[in-house]
């Protein structure tokens, strides 16, 4: 499991059994990380140009201490000094390395190593360090820690910030790494092992062994009615290729059976897409209500509430919510949708997305899933999960229904609301990554390759 752990969880760490250490020596092993960071980065050491944008605190000082790593492995490392101090014991080993100090931005350079501020610093940035920045166009970007002038702790970005390539970052991974807007200004994120003892954290990231723990995988004495029975409540007359799209989530085959209860017309063109599902009302263990459901959708949510079981309530059936939900529910909106059901601007989601999410979660007593590049799903209790799988090319018609009904069968299958929601939006871009190769993905291909992703992930060729 990733985790990602705030400046506070992060400093008590630093204060603990580590402080018997060397004075030092944290900051000896951040910045060995960091120059292998760099080289790696640029390919070879040797006659390559650094330069180091550094402010005035330990972030600084990793930065200097890399760059007399990098110096003595044969780069020429300049520091660019933002403000009036500077790490003193950093800019020794820099300049006994070989390393020179400056004060002027500007000379050519191979890679810029982003060194203003820290974790402890607060969001935006002073004028002086946006017109270094400005200096260095088009320059490579490697953060030291986080992307200096981002809101670790929120993943909010509140003025001038640094754009990385790649972000460095120590111990464990910080809130702005995983979570956007933030985590878009990381660009690719390296984690350095530097032996903090960390407690668990509120926001995490599956993994694929985490993801396989929880996969609800039959044994020899499972049918298909102990696999659990999902019900789609999908698709209308101007809308219906979303519930085929949904069904084909939902049948996945990580449920025992698929129940699609919707128009007549409709369910004609789901059992005609897959024979296996048995159209009508009936018993299920969860239900899928919502995706493309246009004039229908407040009956099939009123029907499916009154059905007392677990739901997957998607796409219009959101706009018909009551606060709480009354049942286990997950509820998922894109950001649109999430500002209309809390009565904000779409903006404001957007800009302070896991507070929107976590607020959601709590009106509505239900998981929320606020989709987007890095998908949020957030617990009543204020649990949060990113999803890191997928790819730009998933942003396509339809990919939302088929996630709503492979959510609906994972919940059917017997996970709760947050695994449930958290695993499917993993799985869901796992499968599109796979189908893509790079390149575009329909809905219909992210559906027919989650069997695939599910072996890839159990390990089973």
């Amino acid at each position: 499991m990733r985790q990602a752990h705030t400046v506070e969880q992060v400093r008590a760490a630093e204060a603990g059994p580590l402080a018997v250490l060397p004075e030092g020596a944290l900051m000896l092993r951040a910045a060995t990380g960091l120059a292998h960071a760099v080289i790696d980065l640029l390919g070879s050491a040797y006659g390559r140009r650094v330069t180091l944008l550094v402010g005035p605190g330990d972030n600084g000082g990793d930065t200097l201490t890399a760059g007399a790593l990098l110096a003595r492995r044969g780069c020429a490392v300049e520091a660019v000094l933002l403000a009036d101090r500077a790490h003193e014991a950093g800019l020794v080993a820099l300049r006994a390395a070989g390393g020179t100090v400056t004060r002027t931005p500007g000379r050519p350079t191979d890679v810029l190593v982003d060194g203003i501020v820290g974790i402890g610093g607060h969001p935006g940035l002073r004028d002086n360090a946006v017109a270094a920045l400005a200096a260095y166009d088009a320059v490579p970007v490697v953060a030291v820690d986080v992307p200096s002038g981002v809101d670790v702790d929120t993943g909010r970005l509140a003025g001038p910030h640094v754009t990385a390539d790649l972000t460095v970052t120590f111990g464990t991974h910080k809130i702005a790494h995983l979570v956007d807007p933030a985590a878009a200004a990381c660009g690719a994120v390296h984690l350095v092992d530097i032996g903090l003892d960390l407690p668990a954290a509120g926001v995490e990231s599956l993994q694929p062994a985490d993801v396989a723990a929880l996969l609800p995988v039959p044994d020899g004495v499972d049918h298909k009615y102990t696999r659990g029975v999902v019900g789609v409540r999908a698709g209308s007359t101007l809308y219906a290729g979303a519930a085929v799209l949904c069904v084909a989530g939902a049948a996945s085959g990580l449920a025992g059976m698929v129940r699609y209860d919707g128009p007549d017309r409709v369910a004609d063109l789901v059992r005609a897409a897959h024979p296996e599902v048995v159209a009508g009302p009936g018993r299920v263990q969860a239900w899928v209500v919502g995706s493309g459901g246009s004039e229908t959708a407040a009956d099939a949510l009123a029907r499916s509430l009154g059905d007392g079981v677990p739901l997957v309530v998607d796409a219009d059936a959101l706009q018909h919510l009551d606060r709480p939900v009354g049942v286990p529910a997950i509820l998922t909106p894109h950001a649109g949708e999430l500002a209309r059901m809390l009565g904000v601007e779409r903006s404001e989601v957007e800009a302070d997305q896991l507070a929107h999410a976590r607020r959601a979660a709590q009106e509505y007593a239900a998981v929320v899933m606020l989709k987007g590049r890095h998908t949020l799903t957030a617990a009543p209790d204020g649990r949060v999960r990113v999803t890191t799988t997928g790819l730009p090319w998933l942003a396509t018609a339809g990919a939302g229904d088929v996630l709503a009904g492979l959510t609906g069968a994972l919940l059917a299958g017997g996970l709760d609301t947050f695994d449930a929601a958290s695993v499917g939006s993993w799985l869901h871009g796992a499968a599109a990554t796979h189908a893509a190769r790079g390149g575009p993905v329909t809905a219909g291909a992210v559906a027919a390759t989650l069997p695939a992703a599910v072996r890839l992930v159990l390990g089973v060729t």
